[in-house]
């Protein structure tokens, strides 16, 4: 039976990626995101577009409705919607901080909850949240991204339990750096709340450090649409899946090292 899937965050980046994996598997995808002008390659190649904005009430309730009434179940809900927003926790307004957390926590959340009465009465479901490598480690001029992702993690492992009885599966995907606009976004955002005062000498060897990090040894995001569609695909999907493998490898290395040790070996990455 044809699965129906819907993907948040869908104009670029992992959304698209997993957008157009899952086309090509046989799934009917529901392409969400505020800019649909980038999104009508995805219209040609069959998706369905859909304007959603996360953090509006009236556009995820529209969203829902739309597929129900299309396609008469959702099977698949993929939260990848999320930005960064980068600066020190000194620096950036609150407001922002907020919306940090409307979009990559609360937007997550509201949406399923749209969703689970559907998937409950269908007697299945997968939902994938999609998180990060920064909700497990934690670096300087990023703790309101950290601490959304963080929350996510808590978030995800409390619906996992909850849902499990009416055969509904909650998959974690924790990507590390991957090739997506992300990292544009974080840092315009970085630069803008601590480029200048005294955070700036350390913004500018974070910059340094990322620039090198997402865009000369880093993949592509397919590598993160590949391991969605392989737990899709799974009976027993494991709780969590990092990905690429230095993703785990650093995941790993948060587990062996004392904290003490891993802030010497950050701060002393970054040059402080």
């Amino acid at each position: 039976m044809e699965k129906i899937a819907l993907i948040t965050g869908a104009s670029a980046g992992i959304g698209r990626a997993i957008a157009e994996l899952l086309l090509k598997s046989g799934c009917k995808v529901y392409a969400g995101a505020r800019r649909v002008a980038k999104m009508k390659d995805l219209e040609a190649l069959g998706a369905k577009i859909l304007e959603l904005d996360v953090t509006a009430e009236a556009s995820v309730i529209s969203a829902v409705d739309t597929i129900l009434k299309g396609a008469g179940r959702l099977d698949i809900l993929i939260n990848n919607a999320g930005y960064g927003a980068h600066g020190a926790v000194e620096d950036v307004p609150i407001e922002e901080a907020r919306r940090q957390f409307e979009v990559n926590v609360f937007g997550l959340a509201r949406l399923t909850q749209l969703v689970l009465p559907h998937m409950r009465a269908a007697g299945g479901g997968t939902i994938i949240n999609i998180s990060s490598i920064a909700g497990k480690i934690t670096m300087p001029t990023g703790g309101w991204y950290h601490a959304s992702k963080h929350a996510v993690e808590a978030y995800s492992d409390a619906l996992r339990l909850e849902v499990a009885q009416f055969g509904i599966k909650v998959v974690l995907i924790e990507p590390g750096p991957v090739k997506t606009e992300w990292d544009n976004t974080a840092l315009v955002n970085l630069e803008k709340y601590s480029g200048a005062g005294v955070y700036g000498p350390m913004v500018r060897r974070i910059t340094e450090k990322f620039r090198a990090g997402y865009r000369s040894g880093a993949p592509g995001p397919e590598v993160v649409a590949r391991v969605i569609l392989k737990a899709l695909g799974s009976s027993s999907p494991a709780a969590r899946y990092q990905v690429p493998f230095k993703a785990s490898f650093i995941i790993f290395l948060k587990w062996l090292v004392p904290d003490r040790v891993l802030d010497w070996a950050i701060l002393r990455m970054l040059g402080a």
